[in-house]
């Protein structure tokens, strides 16, 4: 079976075989600031999570200020930068490795041990929303790129569900088999403007950001993507998420197995 965007061009699976890895400790670090301090923000967490060890990832993001349970109630439904610090290991060890972000000026901190599958619930997105999303994999981290990443950031619209979100990359994702159809394993960071808005009146405006941070990151990107973080963006985006030759191999099975592409409603490959 291949991955969730690739099954539809594929057919049918009739059993999984899945692989559990226990993961015995998991803790976070969420430390909320001004949007001003943000390149500091990405500037810290780059050297973080560049001289920690592969158990320590996470990402800095630009959002509209959570609901009060959250956050002071002066920051909610306004923009903020948001660093979450992830952990494979001990709460204690977690606290030393953000030090550096919680000693930077900030509004809020929740540092602790969490389970894993509670980080993923807090990252989901509302449903009914409008959905733009797109992204990009980048050659590094300059600081030029920073200030570009942090000058978006500071125009995104707001208030809206949208996410600015830059996260590392690495670890087991670089260390994997490259023969398996993803190009972006070697990418070590990935920049993904996650637009989720609510008014259709919001439509033109967040489409138009989204499309704005691909492209003040070109100069710097792979050519590649992950194709689960984009929409439709036509058939050169596609094989940017499979890479070339991945993409004429998966077209000659195609046309083996559905000469019809009747499996097509999907980031299509076509029969060769």
């Amino acid at each position: 079976m291949g991955s969730p965007w690739l099954d539809p061009n594929f057919g049918i699976a009739t059993a999984l075989t899945l692989k559990l890895h226990e993961l015995p400790e998991f803790s976070i670090a969420m430390v909320l600031y001004l949007p001003e301090f943000g390149a500091e923000v990405v500037r810290t967490f780059r050297e973080i999570v560049t001289t920690g060890p592969d158990e320590v990832s996470g990402a800095v993001l630009y959002v509209t200020g959570p609901p009060e349970e959250f956050v002071p109630p002066g920051l909610v439904g306004r923009l903020v930068c948001a660093a979450l610090l992830t952990y494979a290991g001990a709460e204690e060890d977690m606290r030393k490795l953000a030090e550096p972000l919680l000693a930077l000026p900030h509004e809020t901190e929740i540092v602790g041990a969490m389970p894993y599958a509670d980080v993923q619930c807090m990252l989901d997105d509302p449903a009914g929303m409008r959905n733009y999303w797109s992204a990009e994999y980048l050659t590094g981290l300059p600081d030029e790129l920073v200030d570009i990443y942090c000058a978006r950031g500071e125009s995104m619209p707001v208030p809206t569900g949208i996410q600015h979100v830059l996260f590392p990359e690495g670890g087991a994702i670089a260390a994997g088999p490259h023969e398996y159809p993803v190009p972006y394993r070697d990418a070590p960071w990935a920049v993904h403007p996650f637009g989720i808005w609510e008014d259709p009146a919001d439509d033109d405006r967040c489409v138009r950001w989204v499309r704005d941070v691909r492209a003040d990151v070109r100069p710097w990107s792979t050519g590649a993507t992950y194709l689960n973080f984009i929409g439709d963006e036509g058939a050169d985006r596609v094989v940017a998420g499979l890479g070339p030759e991945n993409t004429a191999r998966l077209a000659a099975v195609k046309r083996a197995y559905d000469p019809d592409n009747v499996f097509r409603f999907n980031h299509n490959i076509k029969p060769a």
